[in-house]
């Protein structure tokens, strides 16, 4: 009985043993518990990614020679080499080699009419309403052998149309006799903004050989010329080499302001190529060039033209008569925004229509609500 409080003793200090190493279980759980994710505005590390494979040589890619002026840099390109798709920047239309036209909505033939398509597209239901949530749009398209026709090309002598993709082996061959079939009804193209961007192709079943493309890059024609062949995974190969650019031509076009005679394309204007010492300075002192001038430089006769367009943001916007083209002037400055800026009201100009003949009001391209 003697020994019962040290007993005790002992019992109690075991307890607080046990409520310890308890404890310290615990709390050794605890430390290995993931903590709470707390939200925060602070933006937190992110580990950065292994880096990705270098790609193999892309078969598209056209050669560079990097020469600037009359030294070589190996570290500067051409901005039309900045990628294989970069270069063909404006959907030129060329037969055999020679430009003809762009797929510019703003830029299509006055002769060219729409295909109306009935397309479904979803809108927004009014609260507490039955709207079914859809409605019927009329798309605008237009037929690939309708706009050859506009743009004065014999389709009854076409050997073959070639429709380049973002890249050359994604492009499709058409011959001439598909081109003439009653299946070339449908083979259209439209604009991804209905009246303005890229133009997008439309093909039937069993229509062509190739890859067709998610959008047009540049369009082939042959009449004359022996076209190149379509070699899968290459690209189009004449003779033996393969073409990076238009074949029987040299670099697509890119930019500029494109001047057309009756639908079909006669020139172009770029800054970069106007001849200092022929300008004019006008009374702010800036240089202005003559547009006559410039038409006879380039070889396009203005002789049986009535009326000159304006198209400026797809649209066709002022209209100037034969009396007022003889006497009318351009600047080229930075701030035409890639055009010019015709006369002294300074119009800003992205492409030029010459026509032989007055063009009706009907005749002009309208936009409709559903174009919006």
């Amino acid at each position: 009985m003697k020994n019962r409080p040290t007993m005790h003793h002992l019992l109690v200090v075991a307890s607080l043993f046990l409520v310890v190493a308890c404890s310290g279980d615990k709390d050794q759980s605890a430390a290995v518990r993931p903590a709470a994710v707390q939200p925060t505005m602070t933006p937190q590390p992110v580990a950065a990614p292994a880096p990705a494979p270098t790609p193999p040589p892309d078969p598209d890619a056209p050669k560079k020679d990097n020469k600037k002026g009359d030294q070589n840099d190996d570290e500067w390109v051409p901005a039309e080499f900045k990628s294989g798709g970069a270069r063909w920047k404006d959907t030129g239309v060329y037969l055999d080699g020679k430009p003809i036209g762009f797929l510019s909505w703003g830029e299509l033939p006055i002769a060219l009419k729409p295909v109306w398509v009935r397309e479904m597209v979803t809108t927004n239901k009014r609260p507490h309403t039955n709207d079914p949530g859809w409605r019927w749009k009329a798309a605008r398209f237009y037929r690939f052998s309708e706009y050859l026709k506009a743009a004065g090309v014999d389709l009854a002598k076409v050997k073959v149309l070639h429709m380049y993709g973002p890249r050359l082996t994604n492009s499709v061959v058409v011959t001439g006799e598909e081109l003439r079939s009653p299946a070339a009804k449908d083979f259209l193209f439209h604009f991804g903004g209905a009246v303005y961007g890229k133009a997008i192709p439309k093909m039937p079943e069993a229509f062509g050989t190739g890859n067709p493309p998610d959008k047009v890059a540049s369009v082939m024609v042959y009449i004359e010329k022996e076209p190149p062949k379509l070699v899968p995974k290459v690209g189009f190969v004449l003779g033996k080499e393969v073409q990076y650019n238009v074949p029987y031509y040299g670099d697509p076009i890119r930019g500029g302001v494109r001047i057309y005679l009756d639908d079909r394309y006669a020139g172009i204007i770029k800054r970069q190529d106007l001849d200092p010492k022929k300008a004019t300075p006008s009374a702010d002192g800036e240089p202005t060039w003559s547009l006559p001038a410039l038409f006879a430089a380039q070889g396009i006769d203005t002789s049986k033209v009535v009326e000159m367009w304006v198209v400026r943001g797809e649209r066709r916007a002022e209209k100037f008569s034969k009396d007022e083209l003889a006497t009318l002037t351009f600047r080229a400055g930075a701030q035409a925004k890639g055009g010019v800026l015709l006369g002294e009201k300074k119009l800003r100009t992205n492409a030029i229509a010459l026509h032989t003949r007055a063009i009706k009001p009907d005749e002009i391209p309208f936009v409709t609500p559903d174009d919006e």
